[in-house]
């Protein structure tokens, strides 16, 4: 029920997924709503099952006040269908907020995890790299954003397919001594972690030095919403640029396919969504203008971690880590 568009966007993606990739889906909301939305599929795929209740959190709530209120809210209950086995995988274009308070609250963290973190892929120049936190936690300590690392590198390995990730910490400035006294002290606590290249500066961030790049949530979140303007500024401004005359008219059409490819490469909905990592469960965050196609791939990003057993995988890179106590 989250999301600009919900639920007809979901069920698109959803249906698209289930079509293509053969998994079962059990959708949460209110059910009148999702069976109109069914309703215009002639030939649904089986193994459709719709979890019914009329409590759903809105973008404008409070997410904690919201999830008292409604102790039978739809992304309460997905939640706890991971929680009971009833599901493998939970995906939400609704409220951030809420999707990781209901996941923090049923699911719990995994051993060894202080604080969950979304995290994201975003395109570089030698491929893509993954950026977190960026959104689940505005303030940290030194030894969330070394979690944070351990997590990433693991995410980095089998939804990148990377093998032995670089990992870089967002700073100020390349040297260990720049950035503020979290950043100091998280590279001091880094520094024992293969395959860390220390400081990254935000200039570097796309560069694709770094296969990892590790932040508080603060600092990711505006770096995440600042990237996504940019792009679609650029586009904007390219576009204007390119209709101005006959010629560059001609070139454009010319250099149609290029700008494709360019737009697949920094699409959000190629990636689907941000996975929350450190819950006991595999949960992937949407965008609240997430199209049919991002909620078809992020269905594909969670069903691979199912496949693949990210959570065990999680688990082991997490304990790698030695975490001193505060």
């Amino acid at each position: 029920m989250g999301g600009d568009h919900a639920p007809a966007v979901i069920v698109d993606g959803a249906i698209a997924a289930a079509r293509h990739l053969r998994v079962r889906l059990l959708l949460v909301g209110r059910e009148d709503a999702i069976a109109r939305e069914l309703a215009r599929y002639p030939d649904l795929p089986a193994e459709i099952e719709i979890l019914d209740t009329p409590e759903a959190v809105s973008m404008a709530e409070s997410p904690a006040a919201a999830l008292r209120r409604k102790p039978r809210a739809s992304i309460r209950l997905a939640a706890e269908a991971v929680a009971q086995g009833r599901a493998d995988a939970l995906f939400s274009a609704g409220s951030t907020g809420a999707t990781m308070m209901a996941a923090h609250a049923v699911l719990r963290l995994l051993p060894g995890v202080d604080r969950p973190a979304l995290a994201t892929t975003i395109p570089t120049r030698r491929g893509s790299a993954v950026l977190l936190d960026v959104g689940a936690n505005v303030e940290c300590r030194p030894q969330h954003l070394l979690q944070f690392a351990a997590m990433g590198a693991v995410y980095a390995q089998v939804a990148l397919q990377t093998a032995a990730p670089h990992i870089g910490l967002l700073s100020i400035g390349e040297e260990e001594t720049k950035g503020n006294e979290l950043t100091r002290d998280a590279h001091r606590l880094m520094k024992g972690l293969p395959n860390f290249l220390g400081n990254v500066e935000a200039r570097d961030v796309y560069a694709g030095a770094a296969d990892v790049i590790v932040c508080d949530g603060f600092t990711g979140n505006v770096a995440l919403k600042i990237s996504e303007g940019l792009v679609e500024t650029v586009e904007d401004l390219l576009g204007q640029e390119l209709q101005r005359t006959f010629a560059t008219r001609v070139g454009y059409l010319l250099s149609l396919r290029a700008f494709r490819r360019f737009r697949r490469r920094v699409d959000y909905s190629e990636y689907g969504g941000a996975p929350l990592l450190g819950v006991n469960g595999v949960c992937i965050v949407g965008h609240g203008r997430s199209s049919p196609k991002a909620v078809r791939n992020a269905l594909a990003m969670a069903n691979r971690f199912v496949d693949e057993g990210f959570l065990p995988r999680l688990e082991r890179g997490i304990a790698s880590v030695t975490v001193p106590q505060p």
